[in-house]
């Protein structure tokens, strides 16, 4: 009941505080995760669907997301050129720059706020607990 306690209580909290520290570069949370996930992925860029279901979003939802990172030029939307149906998020050459200049601050930040105030056991048994939960709860979609 503690740990459940501890995570309800303080969850929400801790993102909001590492949110605020994005807050500067006119992003929030949800912002900056779909920046990095185009970072990671091959070439910059993914399949629409597939971003949209890694970030937990719809389809739409992913559109009203990807709106203020579009505009800003960091992200483009690319048909597929062998299926005209498909289409990619494309992390652009100024998207990538920019995430680079922002990463160290939030690095910075989620150390800051969580990961210097707990040991490596704790980081370890933190990671494996959520890698659990996050496995029990995509078998349950």
């Amino acid at each position: 009941m503690r740990a459940w306690l501890g995570f309800v209580t303080n969850a929400s909290d801790l993102l909001r505080s590492i949110e605020r520290d994005l807050e500067p570069f006119g992003l929030d949370g949800g912002d900056y995760q779909l920046l990095a996930m185009l970072s990671d992925a091959p070439e910059h860029r993914m399949k629409m669907c597939d971003l949209a279901e890694i970030l937990r979003l719809s389809r739409g939802g992913l559109t009203r997301r990807m709106e203020g990172v579009v505009s800003a030029k960091f992200v483009e939307r690319v048909r597929d050129e062998t299926d005209g149906r498909a289409a990619f998020a494309h992390l652009t050459p100024k998207g990538f720059a920019f995430l680079k200049k922002v990463a160290p601050h939030h690095v910075k930040s989620v150390r800051g706020q969580m990961i210097d105030l707990l040991s490596d056991s704790e980081i370890k048994a933190l990671g494996t607990a959520f890698a659990k939960i996050g496995s029990h709860l995509r078998s349950a979609d």
